[in-house]
């Protein structure tokens, strides 16, 4: 980019230096002094660290600036002052576009950015002696601060916003206004053009019938694409937290698609949005009237002994209270295997998500649910909050600064399909699991008067997670394998909560890693784990196959709504489409 093609800003004078480095202070402050509230005590700091944490920033500084006089303006071939490896490196893809570097006063920015951004994260991690998840809190709060302060989200210090603006003659500020009073208007931030998607037409299109339905839940059998298929047929829980069709997206991603093609008898719970009437429902609820309700409807309907079972997240930490029921009750041998996606039932090391459980989040949360349900687009906000660079301001900028169309695409259609969640079940899940860990303590948990023990599950388990995965961290993850105890096998999967598992073979993405041997730790895992390229898929399907191969033909029950249970509807179903 040419410095005539953005407006020529005026280089600022050492008096207006001076005044950021006091209004940095003052942030720095501000947040200490937030800190030092939640713990009721002064942050305790090691003087000597401090010390060297500020020496440096204050010599980086004035190098910096020294670089800037010396080479009359142009910094480009000298190098960022940020560490690079850390969370403020300059391979940040906010800065990308070299018109970043090219012109001297947009590469003074960013470059002061980055080396504040460093600083204040280094003087986060330099607190001490505090509960662990006040510094926790700290560290999220200093990053939330310092993303929504990046010069990429103002338009006067972007310059590619800058230029697009000289060129349109502000038409793209015009257009961006319209973006986000739209999106005030339905109180939540677009990502993508939900106008090319229709639900049963080029997404959650895989051919099916609704065959069973409660004021929970419906029930979706899928058509067979194979003359015959597993003896054993599988049930998909996905998470009512949001919409089934994330495995059902595109036909060329949907795990559903894929696993017909590979001869499983497929069927999937469609859970119900809530609404006033749900608003008693308890977690009993999904275990007894949702998960063993379409556990027996299928194996009634197949007349079969048992079922395969996937639980996706929150799921997938109600299928394994599930199966603690069944052993509690000697009814373990109706679910034949059981496979986690991204779930957790140890929530010590849950991240980020810890943070908005404490008692001002908690108040806050009954406060929006006074209709007896929460509002999915707070949840969806929540989840937003953890990657704010990448779901907040990257669309901030691109859709309000830029004025730039929206992109169809499918995987963030579904991410803006809220559900709404029963406010009891809902504030139950938040205090007995993520804040009081209570699934891991044998018998702190009832389940329709029954108490409950992980482990005493001997069903064999398929447990995945995701490497960069923000809403169920891999540490997490893993202590599923401490507290089930059946034969088991664990993955790690390239990419995150999503990515890292609608990872279809054909798109020849990403990696997975698994071990050849249990191993006791997940340290041990890691050392011993051997890296394959491509998605995991065909190593669970291979995974199921060693459980049971007997076939049986494509015919009677095994076509949806030609058994006892007639069809209602054609697949998606109404559950799945109700806002």
């Amino acid at each position: 980019m040419d410095r005539t093609d953005v407006m020529e800003p005026h280089l600022p004078t050492l008096e207006q230096m001076q005044q950021w480095t006091q209004v940095i202070g003052r942030a720095q402050q501000l947040m200490l002094e937030q800190a030092a509230g939640a713990t009721g005590r002064v942050l305790p700091f090691d003087p000597e660290t401090v010390s060297r944490i500020q020496t440096s920033f204050a010599d980086e500084g004035l190098a910096l600036w020294q670089r800037f006089l010396d080479s009359g303006g142009l910094l480009r071939d000298q190098p960022d002052p940020a560490p690079a490896g850390s969370p403020a490196a300059a391979r940040d893809r906010r800065f990308a576009d070299p018109a970043w570097t090219e012109h001297p006063f947009y590469d003074l920015i960013r470059q002061s950015y980055l080396l504040v951004s460093d600083y204040l994260t280094r003087l986060t991690d330099a607190v001490d002696g505090v509960d662990p998840k006040v510094k926790q809190k700290l560290r999220f709060t200093t990053t939330g601060m310092l993303d929504a302060l990046s010069p990429s989200n103002f338009p006067l210090t972007n310059p590619i916003v800058m230029k697009k603006t000289i060129e349109s003659g502000g038409e793209n500020l015009v257009k961006g206004l319209k973006h986000m009073l739209a999106d005030l208007e339905k109180g939540q931030l677009t990502h993508t053009d939900g106008t090319q998607f229709e639900l049963g037409r080029n997404i959650a299109a895989t051919p099916g019938k609704v065959i069973h339905e409660t004021p929970l839940y419906q029930l979706i059998h899928y058509a067979p694409s194979t003359e015959t298929v597993l003896e054993t047929p599988l049930i998909i829980f996905p998470p009512w937290i949001n919409r089934f069709y994330i495995l059902d997206l595109s036909p060329e991603k949907s795990f559903v698609k894929w696993a017909v093609d590979q001869g499983i008898s497929v069927f999937l719970v469609s859970w119900k949005s809530a609404d006033a009437s749900m608003k008693d429902l308890v977690w009993d609820d999904y275990i007894l009237r949702g998960q063993i309700d379409a556990i027996d409807t299928v194996r009634d309907l197949l007349k079969v002994e048992s079922v395969h079972t996937i639980g996706y997240c929150v799921a997938g930490t109600t299928l394994a209270a599930t199966l603690a029921l069944l052993a509690a009750r000697g009814q373990g041998d109706k679910v034949a295997s059981a496979t986690f996606f991204t779930a957790q039932v140890d929530f010590a090391q849950a991240g980020d998500l810890t943070l908005f459980v404490d008692d001002d989040q908690m108040k806050m949360v009954e406060q929006l649910s006074s209709k007896g349900f929460l509002d999915g687009r707070y949840m969806a906000a929540t989840f937003n909050l953890l990657r704010g660079r990448d779901l907040i301001w990257n669309y901030v900028v691109n859709n309000y600064l830029l004025g730039m169309d929206y992109p169809p695409f499918d995987l963030l259609y579904w991410n803006g399909d809220t559900t709404n969640l029963p406010a009891r079940w809902h504030r139950d899940y938040l205090t007995q699991l993520y804040r009081d860990n209570l699934l891991v303590v044998p018998g702190a948990i009832s389940v329709d008067g029954t108490p409950i023990d992980l482990t005493k599950v001997m069903t064999p388990a398929y447990v995945q997670a995701g490497r960069e995965d923000h809403i169920a961290p891999l540490e997490s993850v893993w202590k599923l394998t401490e507290n089930l105890s059946g034969p088991m096998r664990f993955l790690l999967a390239g990419s995150g909560h999503i990515a890292g598992v609608v990872n279809p073979p054909a798109a020849n993405k990403y990696q997975y890693w698994a071990s050849t041997e249990p191993q006791a730790t997940l340290d041990d895992f890691l050392a011993a784990a051997t890296e394959t390229k491509g998605s995991w898929w065909p190593d669970w399907r291979a995974w199921i196959g060693d459980r049971d191969s007997r076939q049986v033909p494509t015919k009677g029950a095994r076509q949806p709504g030609k058994g006892r249970l007639k069809a209602i509807e054609d697949a998606p179903g109404r559950y799945v489409k109700a806002r």
